[in-house]
């Protein structure tokens, strides 16, 4: 029998949340696409993950859910069909085992990819053990290109999981390409 080599090399991760404080939080959906270090799409996983509406409408106030209503409203009607997080952390796992070799690290990328990291941390132990220390932050990029060299990407703020992954993807391609090697 043959050994497949599994080829996906950055895990992209994008989560909305309640809000941004972890401990107080939660995790409302998740995406996650797997890609090769040429950013090619092998495998994606999308799930939303139940939340407490006590804790939704408690914590969906202030600014930017009033400047993103409609994303708030959408969240909270899709939370009915939500998962519960054992369950999706199990999902994630096995997305990790169908698409990463286990002898590699996993990679975590994305867009403030240390925010979403801190909401793994809490949520989901057994996934944050799988990955890797060192990951891939988009907006690193993004702050180094913007202030040295002037270059920003128009990136649609959709805030929804995986139209902002796709977009992550894209902004550090866009950025890749003026970089002279």
């Amino acid at each position: 029998m043959k050994s497949m080599t599994k080829a996906a090399k950055l895990l992209w991760v994008d989560l909305e949340m309640t809000g941004l404080d972890p401990k107080e939080d939660r995790i409302l959906e998740v995406a996650a696409i797997a890609t090769d270090w040429d950013f090619n799409e092998i495998g994606r996983y999308e799930a939303v993950k139940k939340v407490g509406t006590t804790l939704m409408k408690r914590r969906m106030v202030g600014e930017f859910w009033q400047k993103y209503s409609a994303v708030r409203d959408a969240l909270m009607q899709q939370n009915d069909s939500g998962k519960n997080g054992r369950t999706v952390e199990n999902e994630l796992l096995t997305f990790i085992d169908e698409h990463f070799s286990p002898d590699e690290p996993v990679l975590l990328a994305g867009n403030s990819i240390h925010q979403d990291r801190k909401f793994i941390e809490n949520e989901w132990p057994r996934l944050n053990a799988r990955l890797h220390y060192r990951m891939l932050d988009v907006t690193s990029w993004k702050v180094v290109m913007g202030g040295k060299y002037k270059k920003k990407f128009a990136k649609p703020e959709a805030h929804r999981a995986i139209e902002d992954i796709r977009g992550s993807i894209e902004e550090l391609r866009y950025y890749l390409k003026k970089v002279k090697v």
